[in-house]
């Protein structure tokens, strides 16, 4: 049987995982019962694992079981699956749906979970047609908690004893079309980061605002002129974003408050381009609050770098997604997303890819379909399957180097 009739074996299995998890979401980079569940699916396997300190995370090896042909080792290959839910409440009426208000898993990570393990259990059925180890990344907190910086400081990379020659994660779409993959070369997702700013000026009675020195208008201003900075100083042809997400300010109509206060979003697809659009900020928000009289206070955060998928990491996964499952299954995408995620820390150090999966519901028209982060996004476990054969095809294909950085042939 190959991989992938193997992997449709396994696709019960790894629905009930799936939907347990969903059932049952954790935010941020403590997860408990999502650990407990993992380890369960691990369990039996003869795994090497690992778990983490600062966070609950699951780093597991499948340790291949005869010799690379060569001298030296065949370094390993690292797969990686986050596993936190995002902060919202669940609307989709599912009889799996979330069973905690404010926990969901609305971007797909309990699909990303339930395909590592079958990669997992297809790996371990294969250790003889391991060229080399495989380490498997269970990651809590990729929705802004940076738990891929922390499983790399503890050591994740080391895992095996060799550092990877390549690395591969996947991730659902739900509005996207059903098993479609996709990936590209180069620049995949955006760097982020958040600025706030705080426009300080002094209250008074709304009946006498020139009195005071009224924040609000400042905000307002700033609101604007944000995005007009983009357009003017930026190059239209180069993909950067300031989307302000969060603004308050006041507790009365007829009170002119001390301070106004927005955040916001910050997109780019290179680290120059983000540190300009840094500066860029700074010098219109100062000039916005010197028109207005007030001060402003910006604190700047610095969120994922850009995800680079590496080029020859792209083909492979292009030429293995044709080869199991058709070509038409592949798409390459046109352009990278202005999403982000901390996988970009592991391809940092590792070439690999990001690969996205379509997971949107054969019943739902790309129209009706609601997009990951929605409390109405929907993933069909239709991909569970298809999802963990690839997974466990790019380990076992992969091409390798020794320690010595010479590929293996």
């Amino acid at each position: 049987m190959t991989v992938l009739d193997d992997a449709r074996q396994l696709h019960p299995d790894l629905t009930r995982l799936r939907r347990d998890l969903h059932a049952d979401p954790e935010i941020g980079l403590h997860l408990p019962r999502t650990q407990e569940k993992i380890l369960a699916a691990l369990d039996g396997l003869g795994l090497e694992v690992t778990l983490g300190e600062a966070l609950t995370s699951v780093t597991a090896v499948v340790r291949a079981s005869k010799p690379a042909p060569t001298s030296t080792p065949a370094a390993p290959i690292l797969l990686r699956a986050d596993l936190d839910a995002l902060p919202l409440t669940e609307a989709t009426g599912l009889d799996f749906a979330s069973r905690t208000p404010g926990a969901a898993h609305a971007c797909g990570h309990d699909l990303h979970a339930a395909m590592l393990v079958g990669a997992a259990r297809l790996l371990a059925a294969r250790r003889d047609r391991l060229p080399g180890d495989v380490i498997l990344m269970f990651q809590p907190g990729e929705e802004g908690h940076d738990g891929a910086r922390l499983m790399l400081e503890e050591g994740l990379l080391d895992a095996a004893g060799t550092r990877p020659a390549a690395a591969y994660a996947l991730h659902a779409s739900s509005s996207s079309p059903l098993g479609r993959f996709g990936t590209r070369s180069g620049p995949a997702l955006a760097a982020s980061g958040t600025v706030e700013v705080v426009f300080r000026g002094s209250g008074g009675h709304g009946a006498w605002p020139h009195a005071a020195r009224d924040p609000i208008p400042a905000l307002g201003a700033a609101i604007g002129a944000l995005q007009t900075m983009v357009t003017r100083r930026f190059d239209a042809l180069e993909p950067v974003l300031v989307s302000v997400g969060r603004v308050s300010a006041g507790t009365a109509p007829n009170i002119v408050p001390d301070t106004a206060y927005l955040a916001a979003t910050l997109r780019a697809f290179s680290d120059d381009a983000h540190r300009r659009l840094a500066a860029e900020i700074e010098r219109v928000v100062h000039g916005i609050a010197a028109a207005h009289g007030v001060e402003a206070e910006v604190v700047h955060s610095q969120g994922y770098p850009v995800t680079v998928n590496a080029p020859d990491a792209a083909d492979f996964v292009a030429d293995t997604c044709a080869e199991v499952f058709g070509a038409e299954r592949h798409a390459a995408a046109e352009r990278p997303a202005l999403v982000s995620d901390d996988i970009g820390r592991v391809l940092a150090e590792v070439p690999g890819a990001m690969v996205s999966l379509g997971a949107r519901p054969q019943d739902l028209d790309a129209e009706r379909a609601a997009p990951n982060h929605s409390p109405l996004a929907v993933f069909d476990d239709a991909v569970l399957a298809d999802g963990a054969a690839l997974l466990a095809e790019l380990a076992l294909r992969s091409p390798r180097k020794n320690s010595e950085g010479r590929p293996l042939i």
